[in-house]
């Protein structure tokens, strides 16, 4: 999943999860009814202005049912009209991090869980079914790794002095903001960061805000670049379940991350734009990137 994408001017857009408890062998589903419209459906809604679309899925779950989640990988968008304009909803696989749930009294009255077959049958809309029969044979709980690019530093070749020095721009600084209400929700235990002042100040918002440190790693930056010490560095982090945030350059990461994804294409990042590896069982079983 690339976000954002190109899309039509009048394009409603909103976002909503999957939200999942218990063990994956028998897990139960969380689903709401919105007394408005007397139907059962998946937590979701429309996006505020200028949000993101992760923040507005976090936003949205929470208003409805009152649960905090840890986000998974993307499921395939639902797309349908509404009004006669295109709507777009996007999903992630979403597991309850919390027991408490309530309706918000407003827009849902009630929050039910219910085990999978059952959850489908009780939907009252035909895309949001579909969502769940797509998650057979899945795995649902995953370990994320986060592969973030710093945000924008200027022009290096306007840049006087050491480049490891150069700091974020205006621009940069607003995308490290973003950050900060976007990397919660893979809920990482570690930060870490080449030692460029620009990587760790893209991560530094966040860190503030949550109280994790900044590890800063010589082999993630570019004079200093060590794929083998940054593989151990990433399978010391799947090894122990970590859900971990690396933050680097765009000539470290297109390698970095074919070596971990095993895939034979490289992936670009833009400034500031960050993409997630879901690991299960060893393997990567997705891939989703986004912008700033």
């Amino acid at each position: 999943m690339t976000e954002p994408q190109a899309h039509p001017a009048d394009l409603i857009r909103a976002a909503g999860a999957v939200v999942w408890r218990g063990p994956e062998t028998a897990p139960e589903i969380a689903l709401v009814h919105r007394p408005k419209y007397d139907d059962w459906s998946l937590p979701k809604g429309k996006l505020k202005s200028g949000e993101h679309v992760i923040a507005g899925a976090l936003r949205e779950v929470a208003e409805e049912t009152g649960i905090t989640v840890e986000l998974g990988r993307a499921l395939p968008p639902v797309r349908y009209l509404k009004g006669g304009r295109p709507k777009r909803v996007d999903y992630w696989l979403a597991r309850a991090v919390t027991d408490e749930h309530r309706a918000d009294g407003v827009e849902v009255d009630q929050v039910v869980w219910l085990p999978m077959e059952e959850a489908r049958r009780r939907l009252t809309y035909e895309g949001d079914a579909g969502l769940l029969r797509a998650l057979d044979g899945v795995p649902l709980a995953t370990v994320p790794l986060v592969f973030v690019r710093h945000g924008r530093a200027g022009d290096r070749q306007n840049w006087v002095g050491d480049d490891d020095e150069r700091p974020l721009d205006a621009v940069g600084r607003a995308q490290a903001e973003i950050l900060t209400g976007v990397l919660g929700a893979f809920h990482p235990a570690e930060l870490v960061s080449s030692p460029s002042r620009r990587c760790a100040q893209t991560l530094e918002p966040y860190a503030g805000r949550t109280g994790l440190g900044v590890r800063l790693e010589r082999p993630l930056s570019e004079t200093h670049y060590d794929p083998r010490a940054c593989l151990r560095l990433v399978s010391e982090a799947l090894a122990a379940g970590r859900s971990t945030v690396l933050c680097s350059h765009g000539k470290v990461l297109p390698d970095l991350i074919s070596r971990v994804s095993h895939r034979p294409d490289e992936v670009h990042l833009r400034k500031g734009a960050f993409m997630v590896t879901h690991h299960s069982g060893g393997r990567v079983v997705g891939t989703d990137h986004y912008l700033t």
